[in-house]
């Protein structure tokens, strides 16, 4: 039989398929979602999210090492603010001496090379668990949106290298960059979420800082699962309007997503392997239908594939590990 093409020559060992690979991970390529406590000593694991922790800063500082020294280069701070500091304003979130902005200094001195990104929004502080000021029942714009821009003053003043407004609300990238311009933080850059998904996907990270909404749900502000042109005018008014980085969330239900969006802007784009993502996993894995090692890497490798240039995941140091 002749053939004048063949293309199983290029996967025929393992070395030839890793010379050919189109889409390699490596360390450099992920961000670790962190999930932080007030108090000291504490560790809780998430039962939604089994081998993830919520953990008191004394803890995040050992990890933050681990990370480093395994070569991962950023995180993603998420803080659980307890009840009695929660109102409707969420004015705990520019708190100077708040959990946050304790966690961003202490993680700056004992790593100062870590990148160190916060999230933005007032759900961690809200008593309506929402996104956004609540006026009538109604999430309202404009007066979040000046929230939010205290929020990642109060963050960039603490030393965080990126802000990431999560919230979905109008306006907020360019209010946020003219802040930062206005206040001589013209170091600090903005991960932009520009298409987050109003996504059942959420909820294991909702168990995980108790942020679920108090009442509806978040669909008049995150984005309509059906729509695909809407993401792409997002993320381009996002980019024009000073963002460094444009994020999609979450990642393996929107892989056309992220393809469509690297395609329209100029900037890197990042997406998050969301929290129900990384829980379908290691559900799947426990039952034995699936390893939990090659899920892990291929869902990683596609995500990539699909246009990403960073991944928030939770399984970025175990996938560091495999790799090496």
């Amino acid at each position: 039989m002749y053939l004048q093409r063949r293309n199983r020559i290029l996967r025929q060992s393992p070395s030839i398929r890793s010379m050919v690979a189109e889409t390699v991970l490596s360390a450099n390529d992920f961000i670790a979602p962190l999930f932080i406590d007030e108090g000291k000593n504490i560790e809780f694991e998430i039962p939604s999210m089994p081998g993830y922790y919520r953990r008191s800063l004394d803890g995040t500082l050992i990890e933050i090492k681990e990370l480093w020294s395994l070569g991962i280069k950023s995180v993603l701070l998420f803080i659980k603010a307890p009840d009695e500091l929660k109102d409707n304003t969420g004015k705990e979130a520019w708190n100077d001496d708040g959990l946050m902005q304790r966690s961003i200094k202490a993680i700056k001195n004992a790593v100062p090379e870590m990148v160190v990104m916060t999230d933005v929004a007032l759900d961690p502080y809200s008593s309506f668990g929402h996104d956004g000021i609540v006026e009538n029942g109604e999430i309202v714009n404009d007066p979040t949106v000046e929230a939010l821009v205290r929020m990642s003053l109060s963050h960039a003043k603490a030393g965080a290298d990126f802000v990431a407004p999560s919230d979905m609300m109008d306006g907020r990238i360019g209010a946020i960059r003219e802040a930062l311009e206005q206040n001589n933080f013209t170091k600090t850059g903005i991960m932009a979420y520009s298409a987050k998904y109003a996504s059942c996907f959420y909820g294991p990270f909702r168990d995980a800082l108790d942020s679920s909404p108090g009442f509806g749900d978040k669909k008049t502000y995150q984005m309509d699962y059906a729509n695909r042109l809407e993401a792409i005018k997002e993320a381009e008014i996002d980019e024009d309007e000073g963002a460094d980085i444009i994020m999609v969330k979450p990642a393996m239900a929107y892989l056309d997503i992220i393809r469509e969006v690297k395609n329209s802007v100029s900037l890197p784009v990042s997406a998050y392997h969301v929290s129900g993502e990384y829980a379908m996993i290691k559900a799947a894995a426990k039952m034995g239908w699936l390893n939990e090692d090659k899920a892990v890497l291929e869902s990683l490798t596609s995500i990539k594939r699909a246009g990403a240039d960073l991944i928030a995941t939770y399984f970025a140091k175990d996938a560091v590990k495999l790799l090496s």
